[in-house]
């Protein structure tokens, strides 16, 4: 088993995380490298983030790692928050903020279409690696649900009657972006 670690402090993604990896690797968090650090996002895609996190892990510690940016992307608003979607409304980084900002932009808007995306970046022994999970669906109008994070009580995947804020961990990992990603990087990696 190689250990693998998971750049983020995000304990919500590092929690989805491990329960889809299961015991397939050995999961390290920044917690456990004692990286304190606040690793830059200065890119203007989630493929670009996700790279500066990884490369900041490998060049800093050395160690096998992976790292992602995801972001929600609404049609009726180019796209937007995007890239920016932890920090939509401020640089303090506050969800609840966030989708206040994005309702309020959405209303008396018809389309209410909208997409997750994920991006990994892996870097094993100094080689990178790309893998997308994408899942389409519409926002609400009013939030739903306590469980997730982020946007997900607003999101409405297609083909369900529920935001991923109403759905059990499970289901949404099944489905999810995240999950989509994360199945294709567990592919990658049995692969080696």
């Amino acid at each position: 088993m190689i250990d693998l670690v998971f750049a983020t402090n995000n304990k919500h993604k590092l929690k989805e995380l491990s329960r889809l990896t299961g015991n397939k690797f050995h999961l390290l968090s920044l917690k456990d490298l004692n990286c304190n650090d606040d690793i830059p996002e200065t890119a203007d895609t989630l493929e670009g983030n996700a790279a500066l996190k990884a490369r900041y892990i490998w060049e800093k510690f050395g160690k096998n790692c992976f790292a992602d940016d995801t972001g929600l992307e609404v049609e009726a608003l180019n796209g937007r928050p995007g890239v920016y979607s932890a920090r939509y409304a401020g640089e303090e980084q506050n969800a609840e903020l966030n989708v206040s900002k994005v309702l309020e932009e959405m209303i008396d808007r018809k389309n209410r279409s909208a997409r997750f995306r994920t991006v990994f970046c892996l870097i094993i022994e100094g080689r990178e690696y790309f893998f997308e999970g994408i899942v389409n669906g519409n926002l609400i109008s009013e939030r739903r649900g306590n469980e997730g994070f982020g946007y997900d009580p607003i999101f409405i995947p297609d083909g369900f009657d529920q935001t991923f804020a109403q759905m059990p961990l499970a289901l949404k990992n099944k489905i999810s972006h995240r999950g989509q990603a994360t199945e294709k990087l567990l592919h990658f990696l049995k692969s080696l």
